[in-house]
């Protein structure tokens, strides 16, 4: 079976290594374009299965790319999302007059990037690979509260950390933490996206203990997280 083809437009940098961040090499063909007439380009020429498109970008908005793609009757079938940088109400109305078939905000959601991108192809993920490692995680809500313990297992993604203080689902935190190999400090914004509850443990081979998502992580912190777990981490844990 080959590789569903999925096209990423973004002008900015940065957001289009995150994004590919979120897919698994060998199981999609991934196309990146940095401006809505690359986009237009690239559809005609390879028919992807799925775009993404920003909606802000020079010479040629998301939304307009949209409304061409959507007009033309060779090119109308592909699914569309629009990725908009906030919620505002002018955006969503130009996204949803484009045509587009859905819409994304950012910061973006891991999970429900995956549940977007599983909808409109019908397909299945595998798990992301996290590879343990021991690590001390300074996180907190503000400066005045700082809370430390230690990770389980890390991704470019994220981070598991195994305590009992937990925080609700969906709460915004500042993470630090050293990478040992160059003693290189990470330092972003992280979302808790679940919590393995003693009561109810979603993950029965971990702790209890939080999962936290990288929200704002450099792209030169994340090539340093990967290249640590290449290089430092050990097996995977699934």
């Amino acid at each position: 079976m080959e590789n569903k083809k999925i096209l990423l437009v973004d002008d900015v940098h940065f957001f289009l290594e995150q994004e590919k961040t979120f897919f698994h090499r060998g199981q999609f063909e991934l196309l990146l374009a940095n401006s809505g007439k690359e986009a237009l380009k690239i559809i005609r020429e390879e028919r992807p299965d799925l775009v993404f498109m920003d909606l802000y970008m020079p010479d040629m908005d998301g939304d307009i790319c949209c409304h061409m793609i959507k007009s033309d009757e060779e090119l109308r079938q592909i699914p569309v999302i629009m990725v908009t940088k906030g919620v505002n109400e002018e955006d969503f109305e130009r996204s949803w007059q484009s045509g587009c078939d859905d819409i994304v905000v950012t910061p973006i959601n891991r999970h429900y990037f995956l549940a977007i991108t599983k909808k409109y192809l019908n397909i299945r993920f595998r798990a992301t690979p996290r590879f343990i490692a021991r690590l001390r995680i300074s996180y907190s809500e503000n400066p005045e509260k700082l809370l430390t313990d230690f990770s389980i297992n890390l991704s470019t993604g994220g981070v598991f950390i195994e305590t009992a203080d937990y925080l609700p689902v969906d709460t915004i935190l500042n993470i630090e933490f050293i990478l040992p190999e160059n003693k290189r400090t990470i330092g972003c914004k992280g979302r808790v996206a679940w919590v393995n509850h003693p009561e109810l443990l979603t993950n029965p081979n971990l702790p209890t203990g939080m999962g936290l998502q990288f929200l704002d992580i450099s792209l030169d912190d994340m090539n340093a997280v990967r290249h640590y777990i290449k290089n430092e981490a050990l097996m995977p844990f699934w």
